[in-house]
């Protein structure tokens, strides 16, 4: 569903957690959803895959589905992984609340806040930081935060610290709270949160878990 942009923006930064979903889809993806949605987990992201020349049926497909499983309840679906706007164009027709980017692409910036939704591009250094800021951007992904590392943030926060930045790659309950504690708005969180093998095995309960565990994080730095 699309919603104002605002209370979108307000929310993410509230509740500090987006889940990246990427190769799930139908049964699988709702079972997901539902069992991180019991942890409290509020956001999830749904990613396009860019070697599949099916990639935006299959996106724009599972927004649609999560917004209709969902229907009435706080929670949002958006895509990830959107490098054009004809992406944006259609996670925003398929109900997306959000688009997130790898890079910082002024267009797909641009075209995402005309169509009122939230504008989350990635980067890594401050000049791209600051770029994505300059061209509109609610929030900034840092990519790949894990790897750049706890003193890199530090760092670069010194000087742009009014700009808000979310975490992505490589999050995990160890390291979560520090990031936040350094002064990022929240993260984008996948492996932990949509482990293949906990999914083949259908283990949704340890989804569950997994969720509230972040979640308690969030609530608490």
């Amino acid at each position: 569903m699309n919603v104002n942009d605002s209370r979108v923006l307000n929310l993410i930064l509230e509740k500090k957690i987006i889940t990246i979903v990427r190769g799930t889809y139908g049964d699988d993806l709702r079972k997901l959803a539902h069992a991180l949605y019991d942890g409290g987990i509020r956001f999830m992201e749904v990613t396009f895959d860019q070697k599949d020349p099916d990639c935006i049926a299959k996106t724009a497909g599972a927004i649609s589905m999560l917004n209709a499983e969902f229907a009435g309840c706080d929670f949002y679906a958006g895509a990830g992984t959107v490098l054009t706007k004809e992406q944006v164009k259609a996670a925003f027709d398929a109900g997306a609340s959000y688009i997130i980017s790898p890079n910082t692409n002024p267009e797909v910036i641009r075209y995402t806040k005309e169509l009122g939704l939230v504008s989350i591009p990635g980067a890594m250094t401050p000049t791209e930081i600051l770029f994505a800021h300059d061209c509109g951007a609610d929030i900034v992904k840092l990519f790949p935060a894990a790897t750049l590392g706890l003193k890199y943030v530090k760092d670069i926060l010194a000087p742009i610290s009014h700009v808000a930045i979310i975490a992505t790659a490589g999050i995990t309950e160890e390291n979560f709270a520090e990031f936040l504690k350094l002064g990022l708005k929240g993260a984008g969180i996948s492996g932990r949160l949509t482990d293949k093998k906990l999914i083949a095995a259908g283990d949704w309960e340890e989804f569950t878990r997994r969720a509230k565990a972040f979640v308690d994080i969030a609530d608490n730095n």
